[in-house]
């Protein structure tokens, strides 16, 4: 279980991690670029829908997008083992 979370947790570290790359590389037109993306930044990294009204550094966005998928994970894993009533 231990292993399971902690490949949740950095799934959501990565996917924070290619939005961070994703608006770094498209500098110039990100404001364009991002408005175009936006539902899908908002599904994978809802720490960003924070960061549109309060500052957050990419490093806070990392470890809340990590946290989050974890915990999401942690729900999805325990659903996943409930036991099966014999009949």
């Amino acid at each position: 279980m231990k292993y399971r979370m902690a490949m949740w947790a950095s799934a959501g570290f990565l996917v924070a991690g290619f939005w961070a790359l994703f608006a770094l590389a498209t500098f110039p037109s990100t404001n364009e670029r991002m408005r175009d993306v936006w539902t899908l930044v908002s599904l994978t990294c809802p720490v960003a829908i924070a960061g549109r009204h309060y500052p957050i550094s990419l490093y806070e966005a990392l470890a809340a997008n990590a946290i989050t998928y974890a915990l999401v994970g942690l729900i999805v894993e325990t659903l996943r083992h409930q036991p099966h009533h014999a009949k």
